[in-house]
């Protein structure tokens, strides 16, 4: 037997957004479960036990980042926040609370949908066993070897610069925020130090990209962090 369509929760009450959602999902072969309230949706994450969650953080019973939270309380089912707000606060607070990802509204189909393969994939690695070995296009790293090539030449990185890579490709394709990074790398007494993490990212990324100035991988998120292109 084939395995059965992952399931995806969509939270949104604005009833055009969730038909536009219900058809991009559907035409994928994926299962669609709505909701239009908070309330709905943390009901509905219970009773069906989706595979990622769609949220919009503008409920009209409470704040979407409440829901988040909740959700944290008992579940690591990947949230893909899809918002009206485009304010970086808003997106810090968003993965600051645990959400996965960050799609800002209006989006594409294709963007949406990529963003949720990624998240599957993420997911299914943390049910099954950790890959030891990662690759991405011109770039592949032995995480037993510790061992980094980049077009199948070795590339000698500092300790630092190697904290940095395996963090960003143990959470691939997700957002990982300034602070979160500081505090994985540095420690908590280093989380304000966003200057000290750019110039270590710049001197990743020059050992790492064929362009440094155009990045391929190690992708900005404008005010908010970093994040490993997953495909």
């Amino acid at each position: 037997m084939s395995d059965p369509a992952p399931k995806i929760l969509v939270v949104e009450d604005e009833t055009q957004m969730r038909k536009f959602l219900r058809v991009a999902l559907a035409s994928q072969g994926y299962l669609v479960v709505e909701a239009a309230t908070a309330g709905e949706g943390l009901t509905a994450a219970a009773m069906h036990n989706p595979d990622v969650v769609l949220l919009d953080l503008g409920l009209p019973d409470r704040d979407g980042l409440e829901v988040v939270a909740r959700l944290r309380e008992w579940s690591a089912v990947p949230i893909l926040v899809v918002s009206a707000r485009g304010q970086e606060s808003d997106k810090i607070a968003a993965l600051d609370n645990g959400a996965d990802d960050y799609l800002t509204k209006p989006f594409g189909a294709g963007e949406l949908l990529a963003r949720i393969r990624v998240a599957l994939r993420r997911s299914a690695g943390r049910a099954g066993e950790p890959a030891t070995v990662f690759s991405a296009g011109f770039l592949q790293v032995d995480l037993t070897k510790r061992q980094v090539l980049v077009h199948g030449r070795e590339v000698h990185l500092t300790p630092i610069e190697y904290k940095l890579l395996s963090i960003l490709i143990r959470n691939e394709g997700k957002v990982i925020t300034h602070r979160q990074l500081l505090k994985d790398a540095w420690g908590p007494n280093s989380v304000e130090h966003t200057q000290y993490l750019r110039v270590y990212m710049a001197q990743l990324r020059r050992k790492i990209e064929p362009d440094p100035a155009r990045p391929e991988l190690i992708l900005t998120e404008p005010g908010v962090g970093y994040r490993l292109r997953a495909e």
